[in-house]
C-alpha cells in the first residue's frame, strides 16, 4: 500500500474554484466571437467570488492552524483572510476589465487572471520553501503574460519584457536564498527551520537576506522597486490594478509568515532590515511621486510608499503588527483598485494615457467618477472618513510599541509629503477646466460601462465603510494574526 497524505478539500477549495473558473474562461475561446468575452469574464468573476466565499467558510471553521499535505501547506485564519481579500479584489478587477477594448485574447486574458489569483491564493498558505517558490512562480508567470497581453501596444510589450527580466531575477534571488537556508538547516518547513540548529550562521543569514530581497521585489519595496513605475504605466490598466492590490497582499502576508515562523531567532536582525526597507520605500515612493505627470506612474510611486507603511507593521514582529497589516490591506486594496478603475474610465473616454492635465475638469464632467477618485486620493493620504486613517494609525501604533519611534516619525513625515501629490490630483479634478486647456473630450457621453461603475462603487463602499466598521475588521485581523507564533 502506498501511504498518501490526506487531502483537505475545503482548504483547497478557493484555489480549485479559481482554477475551475480559469478552465471555463479558456474554453470560451471555442465559442462564437460575440459571446466569448461575456462567458470568460463571467467565469473568472464567479471563480473569484466563490473562492472568497469558501475562504470565509475556512476562516470560520479553522480556529486552530492545521498542517496540510505533509507540512507543505497550512490551513489557518491568516491565509483565509488573505484569500478573502484576494477573492474580492480579483472580482472587482474582472469588472474593471470587462469594458476594456481588446480585439482578441478575451478568453486568454480572463483565464490568466483567474489562474494568477489561484496562484496567489495557494501562495498565502505556503508552509515550506518549496511551496512558497511554486506559488510565487505560479502567479508570476501569469502576470508576465498579462502585462504584455496587449501586443498591439509597444508600451505593453516593453512593460512585459521589463517585468519578466526583473521578476525572473527576483525569483532567482529568492530561490538561491532558499537553497542557502536549506543548506544551513537541512529543512524546508518554516517551523522546522526555526527549530533546527544551523550548521552555518553565515549561510543562514545570507539565505534570509536573499529571501527577504526576493519577496521585496514582489512587494514593490525600495530599493527593489525599479520595475514598478514602468510596468504599472505600460500594462493594461486592469492588470495594473490587480498587481497593485492582489500581488502586494499576497507578498506581504507571506513575508510576515516566513519571517515570523521560520526565523524567530534572527528577529533582532530582520526587524532592522525590514524597518530600513520601509523607511527607504517611504522616502523614495513619496519623493518620486512628486515629479510624476502620468497618473499611473504617480499611483505606482504611491504603491511603493504604501509598501513602506505596511512593512512598518511587519518590522514590529508582533501580533499587533500583524493585525495592523491585515487591516491596512482592506482599505488599501479597495482604494488602489478603485483609483485605477477611474483611470481606466478616463482612458477609455479619451483614448489616450491619463495625465494630470487630462484630469482637468473631470470632476465636473463626470461627477460620479470625480467624487470616487478624490475619495480614494484622500483615503491614501490618510484622511478621516476613510479606512486609510485607521490603517496608518494602527501601523504607527504597532511600530511605536516595538520601539521603532524613529520609523513612526519617518512615516508621519512621508504622510505630510504625500499630501502634495494626492491633493494635486484633487486640484486638477476640480480646480482646472478641461475646456480652458483644450483637453476636454471630443463631446457626447462616454461609453456606458456598467461593470466598471459597479467596481468603483464597491471600492468606494469599502474605502468609506472601513472607517465606520473598524472593530469587526480589526477583530478578524486579530484572529488571523493570532495564527502566527509571535
Amino acid at each position: 500500500m502506498i501511504d498518501t497524505p490526506s487531502v483537505d478539500w475545503l482548504a483547497l477549495a478557493p484555489t480549485l474554484a479559481l482554477l475551475a473558473g480559469a478552465g471555463v474562461a479558456l474554453l470560451s475561446a471555442l465559442l462564437p466571437e460575440w459571446m466569448r468575452k461575456a462567458v470568460a469574464a463571467t467565469a473568472a468573476f464567479a471563480g473569484f467570488a466563490v473562492a472568497a466565499g469558501y475562504a470565509v467558510v475556512v476562516f470560520d471553521d479553522t480556529p486552530v492552524p492545521q498542517s496540510l499535505l505533509d507540512g507543505s501547506m497550512t490551513r489557518d485564519q491568516l491565509a483565509a483572510m488573505a484569500q478573502v481579500i484576494l477573492g474580492v479584489t480579483g472580482a472587482a478587477v474582472v469588472l474593471v476589465a470587462w469594458g476594456e477594448r481588446r480585439r482578441t485574447n478575451h478568453a486568454e486574458y480572463f483565464a490568466l487572471l483567474a489562474t494568477a489569483g489561484a496562484g496567489m491564493v495557494f501562495f498565502v498558505g505556503a508552509e515550506n520553501l518549496m511551496t512558497l517558490f511554486l506559488g510565487l512562480e505560479w502567479f508570476s508567470l501569469c502576470l508576465y503574460i498579462l502585462v504584455a497581453i496587449d501586443t498591439e501596444r509597444e508600451t505593453s510589450l516593453e512593460a512585459g519584457l521589463k517585468y519578466l527580466v526583473v521578476g525572473g531575477f527576483g525569483s532567482a534571488v529568492l530561490l538561491f536564498g532558499s537553497a542557502l537556508v536549506y543548506g544551513a538547516t537541512g529543512e524546508l518547513s518554516f517551523a522546522d527551520i526555526a527549530a533546527a540548529t544551523p550548521t552555518s550562521d553565515a549561510f543562514l543569514f545570507a539565505g534570509l537576506a536573499m529571501i527577504l530581497a526576493g519577496l521585496a521585489f514582489k512587494v514593490s519595496a525600495a530599493p527593489f522597486h525599479m520595475w514598478t513605475p514602468d510596468v504599472y504605466q505600460g500594462a493594461p490598466t486592469s492588470v495594473t490594478a490587480f498587481m497593485s492590490a492582489a500581488t502586494k497582499t499576497a507578498a506581504l502576508v507571506v513575508t510576515l509568515r516566513v519571517l515570523v515562523t521560520a526565523f524567530p531567532e534572527q528577529s533582532d536582525v530582520w526587524t532592522i532590515a525590514v524597518a530600513v526597507i520601509a523607511a527607504v520605500s517611504l522616502a523614495w515612493g513619496n519623493l518620486g511621486a512628486l515629479a510624476q505627470r502620468d497618473v499611473k506612474r504617480l499611483l505606482a510611486y504611491s504603491s511603493i510608499s504604501h509598501a513602506g507603511f505596511m512593512l512598518m507593521a511587519v518590522s514590529a514582529s508582533s501580533e499587533r503588527g500583524g493585525e495592523a497589516l491585515l487591516y491596512y490591506l482592506v482599505p488599501y486594496s479597495a482604494m488602489s483598485v478603485g483609483a485605477f478603475a477611474v483611470v481606466a474610465a478616463r482612458e477609455r473616454e479619451l483614448e489616450r494615457p491619463v495625465t494630470l492635465e487630462s484630469l482637468a475638469g473631470f470632476g465636473w464632467e463626470r461627477p460620479y467618477y470625480g467624487i470616487a477618485l478624490w475619495t480614494f486620493m484622500l483615503g491614501m493620504a490618510g484622511f478621516p472618513l476613510t479606512g486609510g486613517i485607521f490603517g496608518k494609525l494602527f501601523v504607527f501604533s504597532a511600530a511605536y510599541d516595538a520601539g521603532e519611534w524613529w520609523l513612526v516619525l519617518i512615516g508621519v513625515a512621508a504622510t505630510a509629503v504625500s499630501l502634495a501629490y494626492y491633493l494635486n490630483v484633487v486640484r486638477w479634478i476640480y480646480m482646472r477646466s478641461g475646456a480652458e486647456l483644450r483637453l476636454a473630450p471630443a463631446g457626447g457621453s462616454p461609453p456606458r460601462d456598467t461593470p466598471l461603475g459597479i467596481a468603483v462603487a464597491a471600492a468606494f463602499a469599502v474605502t468609506v465603510g472601513s472607517f465606520f466598521v473598524v472593530q469587526p475588521i480589526l477583530d478578524a485581523a486579530g484572529d488571523a494574526a493570532a495564527s502566527l507564533p509571535f
